[in-house]
């Protein structure tokens, strides 16, 4: 039997398990052992689809549980770096008809449909619809909160980890096939879910009416952010994903446009987030 020269067995077979047990917890750090937070895919031009949780709640609504992850926000040469630490829950759907009118007792919409988008609502009235809906006693049991989705959270949505003009690619010439926007759309809005979702499965993030988001608009901030809410001051506030009136090239997941609060025109909607519950 061959023994390295003054150095005993014992020793030799002790610093071989030491060097194994290192190479493994770095190969673990590496890896990551973090299931806390779902995490989200690599960046790419390519939808591939990707099954997130799902949750309903008491009055049906549904929800895609987002996950944590980096990206880059805007377009049109105007970008910046956004990083969101905490996962979210999206609404699957924009909120129609029926769910508005079942938490406010009122329903403003022109185009009357019970699984139509809720239009015709200000920033306000969104942000309303939150508060009680979150007071119902079901909800209220359960403890979950509900709130407009911060701008960041829209487009890191909208985006399903695509960095191309719209979620599912570059070419407007598919953009039928997942919204409903002017050249579809007959001049009014259509039942949510008619069209395909993105790969993360949320249905008409482009088209059939715009979004309010919780934020007040400015333009973007220089530099790295994380977690972004938007300025604290200011008149307008942001609204994202276009409409039925609006051509192909508005509702790309990087365009944003400002508006007053309390405005609320035939294509104006909202989806809500969902950021606790038991």
């Amino acid at each position: 039997m061959l023994v390295a020269a003054n150095k005993p067995l014992t020793t030799w077979v002790n610093v071989n398990l030491f060097q194994s047990a290192v190479v493994f917890v770095a190969v673990l750090a590496i890896c990551g052992c973090d299931q806390g937070q779902p995490r989200a895919p690599v960046a790419t031009n390519n939808a591939a689809p990707a099954q997130l949780p799902e949750s309903t709640n008491s009055i049906g609504m549904k929800f895609k549980l987002i996950p944590t992850g980096m990206f880059t926000m805007g377009g049109g040469g105007v970008s910046r770096k956004v990083t969101l630490t905490q996962s979210f829950q999206m609404g699957v759907h924009e909120v129609t008809q029926a769910q508005y009118e079942q938490v406010m007792g009122v329903n403003p919409s022109k185009f009357k449909g019970a699984n139509n988008p809720v239009e015709t609502v200000g920033w306000e009235d969104a942000v309303d619809f939150c508060r009680k809906l979150s007071e119902l006693p079901a909800e209220k049991a359960a403890g979950r909160v509900y709130r407009l989705p911060t701008e960041a959270e829209w487009e890191y949505a909208c985006r399903a980890g695509t960095t191309t003009n719209y979620s599912f690619g570059y070419k407007a010439t598919d953009l039928g096939l997942y919204a409903w926007y002017a050249v579809n759309s007959g001049g009014r809005t259509h039942p949510v879910g008619g069209k395909q979702p993105n790969s993360w499965g949320l249905y008409d993030m482009h088209g059939n009416v715009w979004e309010w988001c919780q934020d007040r608009f400015a333009p973007y901030p220089s530099g790295f952010l994380t977690d972004p809410t938007g300025p604290e001051v200011g008149s307008h506030r942001v609204i994202r994903g276009s409409s039925y009136l609006l051509s192909g090239e508005f509702s790309r997941s990087g365009f944003r446009r400002k508006l007053t609060g309390v405005i609320g025109l035939d294509d104006h909607g909202f989806r809500v987030v969902l950021s606790s519950g038991k």
